[in-house]
């Protein structure tokens, strides 16, 4: 009976042994990837900058010297590759300029406008912690602009505030000005008989100096003071006078110019302090100014003023000067 018994417990022992080892492991699953889903990527870069022209265009308080940089040319050099700085004057800066003179520097871009504009770019990035060290800066204009930190506030050329910094671009960076910088003047390289010459206004004066041999003395060395009369003037002269005057050199015509002449260069903001002058001719010209206008002997007006030569000044006017007979 217990033979019969292990036999049986045998027998059962070997069934389980045979199951367990019998059946395989099943194989690990791998969950696909799905192919309607985009592979993760790299995080994205910030937006590109615009650039110095595009930051200008979309900025209403920049309209004027948007107007202008378009007038000189000059868009393309502010949209492009380089790096610059640029001192931008608002519209209420351009405003400020004395009447007309925006609406004249757009009418004749290619004379200063370009120079002025030119004046407030800086090549390369100067922000505002570097302008703060800075005395000056060089423009693209060739000529400087002085910088000074008064009572904790940036100031170029000692009156226009730098009133916003470090608007970046990605051409450059700009700082806001209040005030528009005008280059300073260079100098000059025409005499007075040149630049007379040159003036359709002044060919009746030209063809007078030439009749009276003083051409070559406004043309030369030292330093004069010449009131101009245009061509409008010499014909407000009685008829004939002019011709008169041109066919006997020798008689009055030169008396009459060398009354127009000053033997110093004096500048409009001295002419408005003087009560007379002494001209070349030996006889005084009498001055003042009578409603913001400065009237020559009680009748003749300065219509212009000036006009910077190598040898003195031009100011321009509008009736002929004559000396008081002897």
């Amino acid at each position: 009976m217990k033979r019969s018994m292990s036999l049986l417990l045998l027998i059962i022992l070997t069934g389980v042994l045979a199951a367990c080892g019998g059946t395989e492991a099943p194989a690990p699953t791998v969950e696909p990837i799905p192919t309607d889903e985009p592979m993760p990527t790299a995080e994205p870069t910030a937006e590109a900058l615009p650039s110095i022209a595009e930051i200008a265009a979309g900025d209403p308080n920049f309209s004027t010297l948007v107007a202008a940089l378009d007038a000189a040319g000059l868009v393309d050099t502010l949209a492009g590759e380089g790096q610059f700085t640029v001192f931008a004057p608002t519209n209420d800066a351009f405003a400020a300029l004395p009447e007309g003179t925006v609406d004249a520097l757009l009418a004749d871009p290619s004379g200063d406008l370009t120079q002025i504009l030119l004046y407030h770019v800086v090549d390369g990035v100067a922000r505002a912690a570097d302008v703060v060290n800075m005395t000056e800066a060089t423009t693209l204009n060739g000529a400087p602009i002085a910088i000074a930190v008064v009572d904790g506030a940036v100031k170029l050329n000692d009156s226009v505030n730098v009133v916003t910094t470090d608007i970046e671009a990605s051409n450059g960076v700009i700082h806001v000005i209040d005030g528009v910088l005008l280059p300073p003047a260079a100098e000059p390289t025409a005499s007075i008989a040149e630049i007379a010459a040159g003036d359709p206004n002044f060919s009746t004066l030209v063809a007078a100096l030439d009749a009276a041999g003083l051409v070559d003395t406004l043309a030369g060395e030292g330093q004069f003071t010449v009131f101009a009369p245009t061509n409008d003037a010499f014909a407000a002269l009685p008829e004939g006078t002019v011709d008169a005057l041109l066919a006997d050199p020798s008689g009055d015509l030169t008396q009459i110019l060398l009354y127009h002449v000053l033997g110093m260069r004096v500048e409009a903001a001295d002419v408005v302090n003087l009560t007379s002058a002494e001209t070349l001719q030996g006889s005084d010209i009498s001055i003042a100014v009578v409603d913001g206008n400065v009237i020559l002997n009680d009748t003749v007006r300065v219509t212009a003023t000036d006009i910077m030569a190598s040898n003195g000044i031009i100011h321009v006017i509008d009736g002929v000067l004559i000396p008081s007979a002897e």
